[in-house]
């Protein structure tokens, strides 16, 4: 009975504690998933323009012998068909060189110029004729005094020919596109906007001209021209003058 006490005596006194229980998880923070995914969609878009880009440059850097996405032309033309000859009676009179810096930008109305846009310069060089059409000289506008002495001609006025554009020394001398663009012309360029940058020079040229004293210098040319070749005919006064309308 005492050893009994004594053991019992010795034994610490055990204390029954409660187990913690576990903290709850705190709520996750809401996330927009809307704002998220468009996000990474406009992410992914980018980043595949970039690619695609680079992989162009890179294209071109190769040779064209490894370059998969070279092109080598064909000229698989037909014959050339003649359509029609009509004669002319026109003496080319004077003729004008002029040229043109077409400045062509493009915008879209909701993206920046450096996303969807572009701006060309274009340099052409163009020539335009003035002529005067003899066949057009009327009935009676060549008179001759009766002992053929003298001789008064009324003669047309100067016309200019549609601007004659020289392909071959225009070009395109800076060329800026936004991404969309570039993406675009990777996979092929539009000819029409080479076409309108030629329409446009052409269009330029042509109102130059007009405005330049072009068709006053062929008549007068062409009033010099009549005299020399009347006066080598004999005829001692040649009077030559415009046409009455």
């Amino acid at each position: 009975m005492a050893r009994s006490e004594r053991e019992t005596a010795k034994a610490p006194d055990k204390e029954t504690k409660p187990e913690p229980t576990p903290a709850a998880p705190a709520p996750a923070p809401a996330t927009r998933r809307g704002g998220g995914g468009l996000r990474v969609s406009l992410l992914l878009i980018v980043a595949t323009i970039a690619l695609v880009l680079l992989a162009q440059q890179t294209l071109r850097l190769l040779p064209d012998w490894i370059n998969p996405f070279d092109e080598k032309p064909k000229d698989r033309s037909g014959p050339v068909l003649l359509q029609s000859i009509r004669d002319l009676s026109r003496y080319e009179a004077a003729s004008g060189n002029f040229q043109v810096i077409v400045d062509l930008e493009k915008d879209a109305k909701f993206l920046p110029s450096a996303v969807r846009g572009s701006r060309t310069l274009f340099v052409g060089h163009g020539t335009v004729d003035a002529y005067v059409d003899f066949g057009k000289i009327a009935d009676g506008a060549i008179t001759v005094n009766a002992d053929r002495t003298a001789v008064t001609v009324r003669l047309p006025k100067a016309q200019l020919e549609p601007t004659n554009l020289d392909t071959q020394k225009s070009y395109v001398f800076s060329a800026q596109r936004g991404l969309i663009n570039r993406f675009g012309d990777f996979f092929g360029n539009n000819p029409n906007n080479q076409q309108q940058l030629y329409v446009l020079a052409a269009q330029k040229i042509q109102t130059a001209a007009n405005e330049s004293g072009l068709p006053a210098r062929a008549d007068q040319n062409t009033k010099q021209m009549m005299e020399q070749l009347l006066k080598s005919l004999g005829f001692k006064t040649v009077k030559v003058e415009p046409a009455t309308q």
